[in-house]
């Protein structure tokens, strides 16, 4: 009998790649059956391409300046995804909007990992903003990237408490332990085929029956 083959991941970041790790360690673990093809990141010097690297994955870092335009710096990104047989692009901190061709043309397989329980808290510092509007529990949101700033389909969510003595880097630090487990899960899930877009809801088919 043939094996499928694993899915292969294109995966964008902006900085120390922690997500990235993460992800690797679930593919080591034979949880996620996936293979990382490329890593691409905004800035050249981010950790986690250096990261990247140590595990023999390709890594390419872009600086947008190098591009007469947004458009374009985005047109070759898309180009070296299609180049490496993406088949899912998994955001893993990066830090930029994907313009609306670039989602039309990726509709249903870039994913995004958000430190809040989505709709709350989107876009920058969302363990700040729930610590400054008081609320006493907050999370991280799997979700699909669409055109705005974390408005997507939610495929995963899961709590954080927010305790009394919290401060920003000790909420920050929870939160993305438990984006570790999440974001590995979520990718596990669209790997198996068990991810069906339906409008804004995302329906997680059963395991139960499903065949690979």
């Amino acid at each position: 009998m043939k094996t499928a083959e694993p899915l292969r991941l294109g995966v964008l970041v902006s900085g120390r790649g922690t997500n990235l790790e993460a992800i690797c360690r679930s593919i080591d673990r034979g949880e996620t059956p996936a293979r990382v093809c490329v890593v691409i990141s905004d800035r050249p010097e981010a950790p986690a391409l250096a990261r990247a690297r140590r595990r023999g994955i390709p890594a390419v870092g872009i600086a947008p300046s190098r591009f007469p335009s947004r458009a374009a710096f985005f047109e070759h990104v898309d180009r070296l995804l299609r180049d490496h047989g993406v088949g899912l692009v998994a955001l893993a901190g990066f830090m930029r909007l994907l313009p609306p061709p670039f989602v039309a043309a990726w509709w249903g397989r870039v994913m995004n990992v958000h430190p809040s329980l989505l709709p709350a808290f989107p876009g920058r510092d969302a363990p700040r903003q729930a610590l400054e509007y008081g609320v006493r529990v907050t999370g991280c949101t799997v979700h699909f990237v669409d055109e705005g700033v974390d408005t997507g389909p939610i495929i995963l969510q899961a709590a954080v408490p927010v305790r009394p003595d919290d401060d920003v880097a000790s909420l920050t630090a929870r939160i993305q332990r438990r984006e570790h487990r999440l974001y590995p899960q979520a990718i596990t899930l669209f790997a198996q085929g068990r991810l069906v877009l339906r409008g804004r809801r995302v329906e997680i088919l059963p395991e139960e029956g499903f065949k690979a």
